[in-house]
């Protein structure tokens, strides 16, 4: 019986009770870094549909304070959508370097005019799978907090 578990379940072989073999952990600075400066910080929409390509999943689900979208045409689409809101010159910053493990990571970060005051803050969550961002859930921090 712990046998075919083990090929049919690999990750769930050994005794009730043992550890799961966790995912691959990524480097969650690089990918959260590419996302806000190649997504997020993209106003050319071919080099932003270039790069969610690059490190969404095909399937991937970004989740924003307001909506969610599927694919990676409905993500540039929601991306382009949010900039055409703000002005040129917004940035988003981290405010420290992503951390994550077992294909789960977060990111703290900023945005607003590079030399003027913080506009919005928030944390991004997001599910890694094969090295690519599967799903992407975006919080925005209360104004004043």
């Amino acid at each position: 019986m712990r046998d075919f578990l083990g090929r049919v379940l690999p990750e769930r072989a050994g005794s009730p009770g043992s550890p799961l073999t966790p995912p691959a952990d990524f480097d969650f600075a690089a990918i959260f870094g590419a996302n806000l400066k190649r997504v997020f910080g993209e106003r050319d929409a071919a080099r932003r549909i270039d790069a969610i390509r690059e490190l969404y999943a095909p399937d991937a689900i970004l989740h924003e304070p307001d909506r969610s979208v599927h694919g990676h045409e409905a993500i540039s689409r929601a991306v382009t959508e949010l900039l055409g809101h703000l002005p040129r010159d917004f940035a988003f910053t981290p405010v420290r370097p992503a951390l994550g493990h077992n294909g789960v990571g977060r990111l703290q970060w900023t945005a607003g005019p590079p030399d003027g005051p913080v506009a919005v803050t928030g944390l991004d969550v997001a599910h890694i799978e094969h090295g690519v961002i599967k799903t992407l859930h975006v919080f925005l921090d209360p104004q004043g907090a």
